[in-house]
């Protein structure tokens, strides 16, 4: 029974295959957890060139079996499919440029992982390797950002509410990524080594222009100049983000000095991008924002500190409610780049106490 002093929690383990997640069940193994590893598979492979999951189970099986834990997996693809996938399709679609990761924690990570351990293997508790703390306090729990602020994910977890937070531990949240990357060569771990994962899962090494080719239709059309001149041609709006630099294709344009071009603005119906080589365009920059889909993890605060996007610096700021999930945020010093579709995530110093779906920048 549970309520034995002699009980032993269950920790489910969400392993990748990379170091961080293989280093979260060796520190919980070390504290005397019962830990159990469970792969996901959330993507289906089109071609060779997708997520290397046959490889990242391979890492999975090898470090499982050097720390005597037993291995599940589990098969969210549809899900995935059904509740990330088809809406960052559709945001796409209208113009906007959204952020898979914070979707796939809600809806797949914490959500399907956590019920598929609660209810079929017994768990008492999962984690991952997510760079985030969980800190309980007066009976709430508290997202704190996690101890090295350069891999700091608490961005990516403002979704979390209270239900979910008490069912999760966080092991690497208090060490810094080499301190991580020490413990795994001492512990001599196959993925001691191992390269982070960097971009989108599903798209991997593909280019992403193309991925989005094959499930939305792109039509080719006019790049403008900030002085309203053709200068090029783009390969579909809805392809290119507010404040983008690289990839747009006119590196060479004639009679300019060879300075960097941004995107600072798109126009979805008429198919055009405008482009300027002022980093600090107008179009670029943004006193507030106003956000939808608000979700409060602590007690709103109406001074607090906003981050439009990952691993950025935050910037002060006063939040007014207009609705109990819609909330106008003014910016005590303006932002570049601020993106519809984006998250805007607002902190009280450390703490993390939830966020929105940007909608319009002002």
């Amino acid at each position: 029974m549970k309520n034995k002093k002699n009980y032993t929690a269950r920790v489910v383990v969400a392993m990748s295959g990379g170091v961080d997640s293989s280093v979260a069940a060796l520190l919980l193994k070390k504290k005397k957890y019962e830990v159990l590893g469970l792969f996901m598979k959330n993507w289906e492979e089109d071609d060779k060139n997708g997520c290397p999951f046959l490889k990242d189970l391979k890492d999975v099986q090898s470090v499982c079996n050097f720390l005597r834990i037993n291995l599940y997996t589990a098969n969210f693809s549809i899900e995935y499919w059904n509740r990330v996938f088809k809406i960052f399709l559709k945001k796409y679609q209208i113009g906007k440029t959204p952020n898979p990761d914070v979707l796939c924690n809600k809806e797949i990570k914490f959500k399907e992982f956590l019920n598929f351990s609660l209810e079929h293997l017994n768990a008492d508790y999962i984690a991952t390797g997510h760079y985030a703390r969980i800190k309980k306090k007066n009976n709430e729990y508290l997202l704190l950002r996690g101890k090295d602020r350069k891999k700091d994910q608490s961005y990516f977890l403002h979704s979390l509410d209270q239900s979910q937070l008490q069912k999760v531990i966080f092991p690497v949240g208090e060490l810094k990524k080499c301190e991580v990357r020490k413990i795994a060569e001492k512990a001599r771990l196959i993925v001691a080594g191992k390269k982070d994962s960097t971009g989108i899962c599903f798209i991997g090494k593909k280019n992403f222009k193309n991925f989005i080719r094959k499930y939305i239709d792109c039509q080719n059309g006019n790049i403008l100049s900030d002085y309203e001149e053709v200068i090029g041609q783009h390969s579909g709006s809805i392809l290119y983000t507010l404040g983008q630099r690289n990839g747009i294709g006119i590196g060479g344009v004639k009679q300019k000095d060879g300075k960097p071009w941004y995107v600072i603005e798109k126009d979805i119906e008429k198919n055009t991008i405008t482009v300027s080589q002022n980093k600090f365009h107008p179009s670029l920059v943004s006193n507030g924002l106003i956000m939808n889909k608000v979700h409060w993890i602590s007690k709103p605060k109406y001074r607090c500190a906003i981050q439009t996007r990952y691993q950025q610096r935050e910037t002060s700021c006063s939040i007014k409610t207009i609705y109990f999930n819609k909330i106008v945020v003014k910016f005590d010093h303006p932002i570049l780049s601020v993106t519809p579709g984006q998250y805007g995530v607002l902190y009280d110093n450390e703490i993390c106490l939830g966020g929105g779906e940007i909608d319009i920048k002002f």
